[in-house]
């Protein structure tokens, strides 16, 4: 019998790999220069049906580092005031914040015996250069995202749906969307996994 048909529901369907969504709101598109202001992840899991569904969300508000670029354009897009008292109250740095996150993280990896995650994101190569940024940046040494590989939703939506724009795609999955919460990291992140659930439940798997 194969290590993969051992495996839980959950590991079996992406050979070992567990899905977490993930999105950013940055100071910029310049991974290397530009701020990291909030990730969000949400954990997913099967439901007694073998049918995705989101199962925890978290997320962490971020302080710029230490001569990051903060492009005005961003911030209006974003909406996030990096000055806010109450944020830079919230705020926590690079490190403690992808500690949190990747803990919750590795605990469902250790629960579904996943080798390692693997990050769904809406133009995923984007969140994924930014995390990986910030991983080098604060010297973590045990990050469970796969370094390059990604799920994306912009292709698994083109597919399942006819559609490429997030809150398009969201719609047309059957789901609602309040443009006033979008471009917040917790809000694109919740949306993004209904999204790659509505998708994956399309095409049951039988180990």
């Amino acid at each position: 019998m194969s290590e993969e048909k051992k495996a839980s529901p959950v590991a079996a369907r992406f050979r070992g790999y567990l899905p977490v969504v993930v999105d950013v709101e940055t100071g910029g598109f310049n991974p290397a220069t530009d701020a990291l202001l909030e990730i969000a992840a949400v954990v997913l899991d099967l439901d007694g049906e073998g049918r995705w569904h989101p199962e925890q969300s978290i997320v962490k508000h971020v302080h710029p580092f230490a001569g990051a670029n903060l492009d005005p354009a961003a911030l209006e897009f974003n909406r996030i005031d990096p000055e806010h008292p109450f944020r830079k109250e919230i705020a926590v740095d690079e490190h403690a914040a992808l500690d949190e996150i990747f803990r919750v993280v590795r605990k469902k990896m250790r629960q579904h015996g996943c080798k390692r995650a693997i990050l769904v994101g809406h133009n995923a190569a984007f969140d994924l250069s930014f995390v990986n940024a910030a991983v080098e940046r604060a010297g973590i040494k045990r990050n469970p995202f796969h370094p390059f590989s990604t799920f994306d939703t912009v292709t698994l939506a083109a597919v399942a749906f006819g559609q490429t724009v997030l809150s398009r795609a969201v719609q047309a999955a059957g789901f609602e969307w309040d443009t006033k919460e979008a471009h917040s990291a917790l809000y694109d992140a919740e949306r993004t996994a209904d999204l790659f659930c509505a998708a994956v439940n399309r095409w049951p798997h039988s180990p």
